[in-house]
């Protein structure tokens, strides 16, 4: 990587905060605290799911692969983070955010289609009931879940390549918390409307492509349940699909605040507080949402409390 015509671009330093930087220390336990919980909750999900025989079907697969991206997706920026709040050194090497970069860019974007896969689940399971277990089956499961790694790894990689190809000859200071596009890019002094193309090709390809699989899966949802004769059978439709929404518009919401806005309205300082939301804070409501708003969660929680207590 050159930098400029002269030297070669070592490593960048992450500026973090900036202005709190005397609250660093309340935020470090603030975002700690989260962490563990993120990381508590999610890993009990995933063990949960495998040890419950109630719970071996497609809908906890998909969720117990949500469970492991969620730890994968904070785990690539929070610990640095944590590290930078309390350390004077806030550098890190040019691998380092490379790795830092695709390792976040690839399960967050997993994230969507994880989250796409699990509306074709609720979709089929109520609306085709009868063809739920053959159209579900084991293998379309694990080939939803792979398919969703490989696109998104081909996706970030490409984003990665075309960034970090650039020349950097400006400050080395990157405006955030962690390696992203945006902030990178805004240190180069080669041509970046390449790469900015693409931030809002593939993004904009993610958001639309998922967000479409998401409202036809519900408007199919919703036209199959408004015409059940049972209320109690509306109910218990309505339920199973409850902790889905709520996580996709809670996810959605946040990813498109990030990426979509018009350049000019999307500072640096809203941005971050909304990469602090979509990176640390959904990660930790996930297994909260699941489990609170999951009734067969809920009666698995409560078979382990009663072995244990």
């Amino acid at each position: 990587m050159a930098q400029g015509n002269t030297t070669q671009v070592t490593g960048f330093f992450l500026l973090g905060f900036g202005a709190q930087h005397r609250f660093r220390h309340v935020l470090f336990i603030a975002f700690l605290l989260i962490y563990v919980t993120s990381l508590v909750g999610n890993t009990g999900t995933i063990l949960l799911i495998k040890t419950d025989s109630r719970l071996q079907t497609p809908m906890y697969f998909f969720l117990q692969h949500l469970a492991f991206i969620d730890i994968c997706y904070t785990s690539a920026i929070t610990p640095k983070m944590l590290q930078n709040l309390i350390s004077e050194n806030k550098s890190i090497s040019f691998m380092g955010c490379v790795v830092q970069f695709w390792v976040y860019a690839t399960f967050a974007s997993s994230d969507c289609y994880l989250l796409a896969a699990m509306a074709v689940d609720r979709y089929i399971a109520i609306c085709k009931p009868l063809r739920y277990p053959t159209v579900m089956s084991r293998r379309v499961c694990i080939q939803l879940a792979a398919g969703s790694y490989v696109v998104s790894s081909i996706n970030s990689s490409i984003h990665a390549g075309f960034t970090f190809s650039l020349s950097f000859c400006k400050s080395h200071a990157i405006n955030h918390f962690y390696c992203d596009v945006p902030p990178i890019l805004a240190l180069s002094c080669s041509n970046t409307d390449i790469s900015l193309m693409l931030v809002l090709v593939f993004v904009g390809f993610n958001l639309t492509f998922t967000v479409s699989v998401v409202i036809f899966s519900y408007i199919y949802i919703l036209a199959a349940i408004l015409k059940m004769s049972s209320t109690a059978g509306r109910k218990k439709a309505f339920s199973t699909c409850a902790s889905h929404l709520t996580a996709v518009t809670i996810f959605y919401g946040t990813l498109s605040y990030m990426y979509l806005q018009p350049r000019a309205n999307n500072s640096q300082d809203n941005m971050k507080i909304a990469s602090i939301f979509y990176g640390i804070v959904i990660p930790m409501l996930n297994p909260l949402i699941y489990s609170l708003r999951n009734k067969e969660i809920k009666e698995a929680l409560k078979g382990i409390r009663k072995m244990f207590f």
